[in-house]
C-alpha cells in the first residue's frame, strides 16, 4: 500500500522572501481590519496563509466564519490554527508521546515480570534451604534438581530482561535523536543553520527581560540581493546565504546569537557588549569577510566579487521592548544603505576598531 505524501513542515509553508512576505502582509492586514480581527500571532498566521491562497479549505472556513459572526471567535481561531497551520507538528508530537508511552509501558512490564521471577526464585531458594536443614535423606536429589531448574529459569528471565533493557536503550536514543531534530527544525533556519525568526524573537525577549545592560543588536542586509537573484537565480542566491550563515557562525563572539530575520536579512544579539564601538568592531569584521566572498557561477565559471552588506547597530536601553530595539537597529541599517551601502552605521573612527 502506498503511503500518503507527508505534508510540508511548518517552516516550508512560508518560503517567501522578504518582499513577497511584505506583499502578502499588505493583503492580509486590511482583511483583518475589515473584519475587526485583533492583531495577534494566531490571527496573523491565519490571514497570511489566507493571502497565500495555498489552502482552499482554510480560506473557505475563514470566509464562512467572518460571514457568520460579528466578532471573530477566539476559540474558532485557535481551532483553525491547530487544524491548518500546526497540524503536522501536533501530530508529530502526539506520535512521539505515544511512542514514549508504549516504550515505558513495555519496560514496566519487563520490570514487573523480572520482580515476579525474582520473588519466585527467592521462594525456591528458601524452600531448598529449609529442606537442606533437615536430616539428609533420599530427597536430596529432588531438592537439588528443583534448585537447578529454578536457577536456570531465573537466568533465562534475567537474560531476556537485559536484552529488553538494551533494546529500550536503543529506542530511547532513537526517540531522543528524533526530538533533537524536531527541536532543531523548530529553532534553526534550514538554509543558513542560524536561528530562525521565531527563535530570535523569543531569545531577544528573554534577553531584554533578563537585563538590558550589555545587550546590543546588529542588523544586516545583503545589498541588492533581489537584483542578484533576478540576474543569477535563486540557487546561487541560496549559496550566498549559506556562506553568510557560515561566516556568522564562525565569527560570533561568546554568548552572541545569530538569526535569519528575513530573506536576506540577519540579526545578531550580542551579550556583554556595553558600547557601540564593540558591536561596530564585530560588524566591521563580518562586513569585510562578506566583501571578500568569491562565489562561482557554475554555468559560466564566472567568479562574483560584488557581494556586500549593510549593517545597523543599536544598544539596548532601560525600558526597551524588542520592537523598540529592532526599530533602532533597522533604522540604522537603512541609514547605512542610504549612505551608499557596504558599511556599518553608526560609523566610528578606525582607531576604535583596533581592539
Amino acid at each position: 500500500m502506498s503511503q500518503q505524501p507527508k505534508a510540508p513542515s511548518l517552516l516550508a509553508q512560508y518560503p517567501e522572501e522578504t518582499r513577497e512576505a511584505a506583499d502578502l502582509l499588505k493583503h492580509a492586514v486590511p482583511l483583518m481590519m475589515r473584519h475587526q480581527i485583533p492583531p495577534n500571532p494566531v490571527h496573523y498566521a491565519l490571514w497570511y496563509t489566507y493571502s497565500q491562497g495555498n489552502n482552499p479549505d482554510l480560506n473557505r472556513r475563514l470566509d464562512k466564519v467572518v460571514s457568520d459572526f460579528d466578532i471573530f471567535p477566539p476559540e474558532t481561531a485557535l481551532k483553525l490554527f491547530r487544524d491548518h497551520i500546526i497540524r503536522e507538528e501536533l501530530e508529530d508530537a502526539r506520535i512521539g508521546q505515544q511512542q514514549v508511552i508504549e516504550l515505558v509501558d513495555d519496560i514496566e512490564g519487563d520490570v514487573s515480570r523480572s520482580v515476579e521471577g525474582s520473588q519466585a526464585y527467592q521462594a525456591s531458594l528458601s524452600s531448598g534451604l529449609d529442606a537442606l536443614r533437615e536430616p539428609l535423606d533420599e530427597n536430596l536429589p529432588n531438592v537439588l534438581n528443583e534448585l537447578q531448574q529454578s536457577t536456570q529459569l531465573m537466568q533465562d528471565q534475567q537474560e531476556k530482561f537485559l536484552y529488553r533493557l538494551r533494546n529500550a536503550q536503543t529506542e530511547i536514543q532513537h526517540l531522543r535523536t528524533q526530538l533533537e531534530r524536531a527541536h532543531m527544525a523548530a529553532t534553526l533556519d534550514n538554509l543558513t543553520q542560524v536561528f530562525n525568526r521565531n527563535a530570535f524573537s523569543r531569545l531577544l525577549e528573554q534577553a531584554l527581560k533578563t537585563d538590558h545592560q550589555g545587550l546590543a543588536l546588529v542588523m544586516m542586509d545583503i545589498d541588492h540581493f533581489k537584483q542578484f537573484n533576478d540576474q543569477y537565480g535563486h540557487p546561487l542566491g541560496d549559496r550566498v546565504l549559506q556562506h553568510v550563515g557560515q561566516l556568522l557562525r564562525d565569527l560570533l563572539p561568546p554568548r552572541a546569537m545569530a538569526a535569519r530575520y528575513g530573506g536576506e536579512e540577519f540579526c545578531v544579539i550580542m551579550r556583554d557588549c556595553y558600547d557601540l564601538e564593540t558591536a561596530h568592531a564585530f560588524a566591521e569584521r563580518l562586513r569585510l569577510k562578506i566583501k571578500a566572498l568569491r562565489v562561482k557561477v557554475r554555468s559560466t565559471d564566472k567568479v562574483l566579487d560584488t557581494i556586500t552588506a549593510s549593517f545597523g547597530l543599536a544598544l539596548a536601553q532601560a525600558g526597551d521592548d524588542p520592537e523598540a530595539l529592532i526599530t533602532r537597529a533597522d533604522d540604522a541599517m537603512y541609514q547605512a544603505k542610504r549612505n551608499g551601502r557596504n558599511q556599518v552605521h553608526p560609523p566610528f573612527p578606525e582607531t576604535a576598531l583596533i581592539a
